[in-house]
């Protein structure tokens, strides 16, 4: 285990070519900040009432920088998975494939329960499959539609457990090295800790840091 606090890409640029097994994550994507603005995120709302901390917006014209160095950093026959909203898969997608990703398909986070929102309220989010060369599903039983709860009270955007611990099941053996370089609530490193995978992880935001280290004390 190791933790970085440390720009994503900057971070990313100092890993090795093909040394990373399986890369997992969510950034702070910039759509986020508009409906966090208008109050439809309702744990990112921005309030006197609220008392979560914020983190930096990642822009979307980072995102061609930091799909070059994760395709990079990825070994041969390996997935990468994306969580992101309609408005950033439409602009993430494409551009993962110039760099030379093979997208397979998004799938469906289904949470369960609907969140906030004015035009057919939410209640799933997208992760976006990607692959470098081949690899097969370890189980391919399992739909694109993953049926898991929401975290509530928990770290801003933060992601169930077993959702990530699917993902790490299905693209990854024991022994091998998970990457998130915007870890957050750090979901997918315990994740990968759970089933006994490496990890290394980077993120800016110092509550990300303490929220999972007090994770690991639990």
């Amino acid at each position: 285990m190791k933790l970085f606090n440390e720009d994503a890409i900057e971070w990313l640029s100092t890993l090795a070519n093909a040394s990373v097994d399986l890369l997992i994550t969510d950034p702070p994507y910039e759509s986020l900040e508009k409906h966090r603005k208008i109050g439809t995120t309702t744990r990112l709302k921005v309030s006197k009432a609220s008392s979560n901390k914020w983190f930096d917006i990642f822009p979307n014209i980072r995102f061609e920088e930091l799909f070059e160095e994760i395709y990079r950093v990825l070994k041969q026959d390996s997935h990468f998975y994306l969580f992101c909203d309609q408005e950033t898969m439409f602009y993430a997608k494409p551009l993962a494939e110039k760099v030379g990703f093979k997208f397979w398909k998004p799938i469906i986070w289904d949470k369960i329960n609907i969140g906030m929102g004015y035009h057919y309220r939410a209640r799933h989010e997208y992760i976006l499959f990607f692959e470098k060369g081949k690899r097969k599903l370890n189980d391919l039983s399992i739909p694109d539609v993953l049926e898991f709860k929401r975290i509530y009270r928990g770290y801003p955007t933060e992601k169930p457990v077993p959702l990530l611990e699917l993902l790490v099941k299905q693209s990854s053996v024991p022994g091998e090295l998970i990457v998130d370089p915007f870890f957050g609530s750090g979901s997918t490193l315990l994740a990968a800790k759970n089933l006994e995978r490496k990890y290394l992880g980077s993120d800016t935001a110092t509550a990300a840091h303490e929220y999972f280290k007090n994770r690991l004390l639990k």
